[in-house]
């Protein structure tokens, strides 16, 4: 463990000995805060600057959007926790080469955006700006925390032909569970977390966990969805996948990979293919007949991960 995180766990679990509540409180504010902010890399920067740049106001807070294109037939690109949409930059011009406009958003406390927190009601609000401005999505690909989101706002009535949830957290739960795990957090510490959760950032939302759950009524998401997943994400478990699975049924595809993990599968190039050669069906009609396998292995996704 990093010795600042530990630092930072031992120090919460010490207060929760005279404080439960101070303790729970000081763990609230550190899991509102994305911390880091991603830069733009080295191989991300030309796609990065062909962007048309716009601005969104999300709760009082500048977000800065993005759009590579004309905004027809707009694909919103979702990022997850401490990223930022620059990340996409490998998917953007096959997305192009489609007739797509890929557009997105850096999420506060993100990339270029401003503000030092966020939450899922945040994203959710910046999808629903993003749709006022774009019109129905003809798709949406969201990674991590961003299928979370993307899942609320499908359900909650922004629309779109089709939606890939790469590396996705679908069980709402597993957020806190995870962070208060990661800092070696106390169980004391980890149920005055999930308190304030429930009663200061969601009040007056009945059972929160199921609520925010991306396997909560699927009758809501009617799309064609493709999950892809690593079977050895670390971040969000492989069994995240499987529970968006066995919700969505046959509507859902799952393509699992190896070697991958949390981040890079989402710009290994046969991962790339399958998700071009999804949202490209909406066109053809097909049924991805002419997409590669729906399980990519060591000689493929994986091997293609640089």
């Amino acid at each position: 463990m990093d010795p600042a995180v530990a630092l930072i766990g031992s120090t919460l679990n010490a207060t929760s000995l005279l404080s439960p509540r101070a303790a729970g409180r000081g763990a609230f504010e550190i899991f509102l805060r994305p911390g880091r902010r991603g830069r733009v890399r080295p191989a991300e920067r030309e796609v990065h600057e062909r962007a048309v740049t716009e601005e969104l106001t999300v709760h009082g807070t500048r977000v800065v959007a993005y759009r590579w294109g004309d905004g027809a037939r707009p694909v919103l690109l979702l990022h997850g926790w401490q990223s930022r949409a620059s990340r996409y930059a490998a998917l953007v011009p096959r997305l192009r080469a489609l007739g797509l406009t890929p557009v997105s958003f850096d999420a506060p406390g993100h990339g270029d955006s401003g503000g030092r927190t966020t939450t899922i009601l945040e994203y959710r609000e910046a999808i629903r700006r993003m749709q006022d401005r774009y019109g129905v999505f003809d798709s949406v690909v969201a990674h991590s925390f961003g299928v979370t989101c993307a899942f609320l706002a499908l359900r909650e009535g922004v629309r779109a032909g089709r939606l890939v949830a790469v590396a996705g957290v679908s069980e709402f739960g597993y957020l806190p569970a995870r962070f208060s795990a990661g800092l070696g957090l106390h169980a004391r510490v980890e149920r005055e977390l999930r308190r304030r959760i429930e009663q200061e950032l969601f009040a007056g939302t009945d059972d929160v966990w199921e609520h925010f759950d991306a396997a909560h009524d699927p009758a809501a998401v009617p799309l064609p969805i493709l999950a892809v997943h690593d079977e050895g994400d670390t971040v969000a478990r492989i069994g995240q996948a499987h529970r968006l699975k066995a919700a969505y049924g046959d509507r859902l595809e799952l393509l699992t990979t190896r070697g991958l993990g949390h981040n890079r599968i989402l710009t290994a190039p046969a991962v790339i293919d399958n998700i071009v050669g999804f949202l490209g069906e909406a066109r053809t009609g097909g049924g991805g007949e002419g997409r590669p396998a729906a399980h990519a292995g060591s000689g493929s996704a994986a091997g293609a991960a640089g």
